[in-house]
């Protein structure tokens, strides 16, 4: 028997990870041949996975095909001789330093009784004559205190020193054990997740098996480094990504992808209701909704008849023999009386659905009437048990129900206590077809309620929501990386992709541990065009900047992030990349180039014009001088500024050779009025540049701020 039992179980290796913008999307590999029962078991799944995200195929058997893929969860005792030598480092300095914060504690004590030693002389009696203070014993005791507090405090020094040491040791093993990995068990007790596969197909075939999941905790961000030399035209630029799993499993050798969809985001078409012109018409029918079918009750007749079930272990602990039923208290009401137990079910006397025809099961009840208890069916717990009333003997409701209590067992009300208020009414019947809610037309997670289920549950379909507080626990660690800091100038991919998604996919595979903090994975290189631009604004600073214009060659989107600029071999700087859409251009600035002078002078000439002289001209001329001291050529992009006005009666003229930037090629937006001159300097060459602009303005006004412009 086990042996068959080791065959059915397949051990599976992580193969790939397609990383989204917030959560993963695992491939694991299984392979073996198909057993005769074709149920297998395959392990090494992590706590942490949506069950419902569970994809099962085979590979490489055409003969063969899954039929059944679900997960299972076993626990067994954790194996306590496996290495776990951090945690067991983390008991033994805890231990350690409580011993050592005992001895330290003692020595105080020690140090506080030494210290309260002083001299009581003897009481006086009224007739005793005085007496002489013993100083002699009095100095004697004030020294044998002081002697013996100062070797207290010395050994007191070296128990402190040796509790900090003791302290700074657990500190840190703590924070190692909180930057582990979280692929080990954290109890006595693991709990290891299984999928289990039903394959249709020859036994003996052999087979490889490919499980698709998806986990949360699991996050990354782009990153770049660009190599560049100095007089050439092109460069790299590799893209690497900053990733952070905890999962709760570690990622060791598998295919990295990285994709900036959102892998939680809803996927459902909307539903187009339609509008009509006329008289009101009732609701359709929700599509995929049937009215229950009649007679649900003797599915269940001989289950019923084959009496109850044997008592579990934990249930007959509950029970105590000859104790009284417990009574089900309704909320907000008092007790209700004991419940005996229900008659067995008469088989002649169907009881149908358990509700009238048209009656929708929730989860905790039905929309609309409550439905009646059939026979054999224990009450709705959850649900407030109608009021009890006293009935005479032979009165009591027909049939025996759950709630046919006599009068002896209604609870009595206190003396002179007010009486309990009454049971709400139950609610009025929702009148018109059905309205089944989008948690009952969920098909996926619709569960066949067993026979043992109660509350009128047996045999009807519910949402199925199952709480693993193991499983939930293990989620909220993995969602915990979600907020961890980002590094510098990085970016979320959701918030760079815009409305667009990508795939880039890493050349090698990566080693990713499961402990929540950022690991660098290289995905490529990506072809880029470079070229090497030089730009000033003289009017600002006469100081001639590197830049690099980097242009997107590729069909995808480089998404904004961090990049590491190296020039000659030499690391240069860390700017911030935008995005960069495909054939977009972006510049990258270098610092300042101190082999190019730039040098701008400015002269004003104000003169009057006119039949009257009833206009000023304000001449504004600017004078620009270049010079290149570097080993090549350059190419020099001077930017100026022309004022801009929108008053009729005041006239800009430009008298230069320079452009505006719409005609010169650039990767920014300008300001209104921006001028470019874009200026070859051979190496050791020199260029002067004038331009100039006339302002007319009527001769009774004046510019804001003065008719002198620099």
């Amino acid at each position: 028997m086990a042996t068959a039992e080791a065959a059915q179980r397949w051990g599976s290796v992580l193969d790939a990870v397609v990383v989204y913008a917030q959560g993963a999307l695992c491939r694991r590999l299984a392979r073996g041949s198909v057993p005769a029962d074709g149920r297998v078991r395959v392990t090494g799944l992590p706590r942490s996975l949506d069950p419902g995200s569970l994809r099962a195929r085979a590979l490489g058997a055409p003969g063969v095909r899954v039929t059944e893929a679900r997960i299972e969860v076993e626990a067994e005792p954790y194996d306590t001789g496996a290495p776990d030598g951090l945690r067991r480092e983390v008991e033994r300095l805890r231990d350690e330093c409580a011993a050592a914060r005992g001895r330290r504690d003692r020595q105080l004590s020690l140090i506080e009784e030494v210290r309260a030693l002083r001299p009581v002389p003897p009481p006086r009696r009224k007739d005793d004559p005085h007496r002489r203070t013993p100083v002699d014993a009095w100095l004697e005791l004030a020294d044998f205190v002081d002697e013996r507090l100062t070797g207290l405090h010395s050994r007191l020094v070296g128990l402190e020193e040796a509790l900090r040491r003791v302290e700074h040791e657990l500190t840190v093993a703590l924070d190692r054990l909180a930057r582990a990995s979280t692929d080990a068990p954290s109890a006595q007790v693991e709990t290891t997740v299984s999928a289990v596969v039903a394959l249709d197909g020859a036994e003996g075939t052999e087979v490889e098996l490919e499980l698709e999941y998806g986990v949360p905790g699991a996050v990354w961000v782009p990153a770049y480094r660009l190599f560049h030399r100095r007089g050439d035209s092109g460069g790299r630029l590799v893209l690497r990504a900053s990733v952070a799993q905890r999962t709760g499993e570690d990622w060791t050798g598998v295919r990295v992808a990285l994709a900036t969809a959102d892998l939680r985001r809803a996927t459902d078409l909307p539903r187009l209701r339609s509008v009509r012109i006329g008289r009101r018409q009732p609701a359709p029918a929700s599509s995929g909704w049937r009215e229950p079918p009649a007679g649900l009750a003797d599915l269940f007749a001989g289950y019923d008849a084959a009496g109850p079930r044997p008592v579990t272990a934990p249930a007959r602990d509950a029970v105590v023999a000859g104790a009284a039923p417990v009574p089900v208290a309704a909320a907000g009401g008092p007790a209700s009386a004991p419940v005996p137990p229900p008659p067995p079910p008469a088989p002649s006397a169907p009881q149908g659905y358990g509700g009238p025809a048209g009656v929708l099961p929730v989860p905790g009840g039905v929309l609309g009437a409550p439905p009646a208890p059939f026979a054999g069916e224990a009450p709705d717990l959850a649900a407030p048990p109608p009021p009890l009333r006293p009935q005479r003997a032979g009165k009591a409701r027909a049939g025996g129900g759950p709630f046919a209590a006599p009068a002896a067992m209604a609870p009595a009300a206190p003396f002179g206590a007010a009486p309990p208020p009454p049971a709400a009414p139950a609610p009025a019947p929702v009148a018109g077809p059905p309205q089944p809610s989008g948690a009952e037309l969920d098909y996926t997670t619709l569960v066949l309620s067993g026979p043992d289920e109660q509350g009128g549950r047996r045999g009807r379909l519910f949402p199925d929501s199952p709480f693993d507080p193991v499983a939930a626990e293990h989620r909220r660690r993995a969602a915990s990386v979600a907020a961890l800091p980002l590094p510098g100038h990085a970016v979320r991919p959701r918030e760079s992709a815009g409305s667009f998604d990508h795939r880039f996919d890493a050349v090698a595979r990566a080693d990713i541990p499961s402990d929540g903090t950022w690991h660098t994975v290289t995905v490529g290189e990506i072809p880029v065009g470079l070229r090497t631009e030089y730009l000033c604004v003289p009017s600002v600073e006469q100081t001639v900047y590197a830049t690099l214009v980097l242009s997107n060659a590729t069909g995808q989107a480089l998404l904004a992030g961090p990049v590491e600029v190296t020039v000659d071999d030499d690391f240069l700087l860390t700017a911030a990349l935008p995005t960069l859409a495909p054939g977009g251009v972006c510049r990258v600035g270098l610092g300042p180039a101190e082999g190019i002078r730039v040098t701008r002078r400015t002269n004003l000439h104000e003169s009057t014009s006119g039949l009257r002289n009833n206009t000023t001209v304000l001449d504004h001329r600017v004078h620009v001088e270049l010079a290149n001291r570097l080993a090549g050529p350059v190419t020099v992009e001077v930017r100026e500024r022309a004022p801009v006005t929108s008053e009729p009666d005041v006239r800009i003229e430009e008298r230069s050779d320079w452009t505006a930037p719409g005609d010169a090629p650039g990767p920014e937006h300008h300001a209104p009025g921006t001028r470019v001159w874009r200026v070859d300097l051979p190496a050791g060459g020199t260029a002067a540049l004038d331009g100039g602009y006339e302002i007319r303005i009527p001769a009774g006004k004046a510019l804001v701020g003065g008719n002198r412009r620099s």
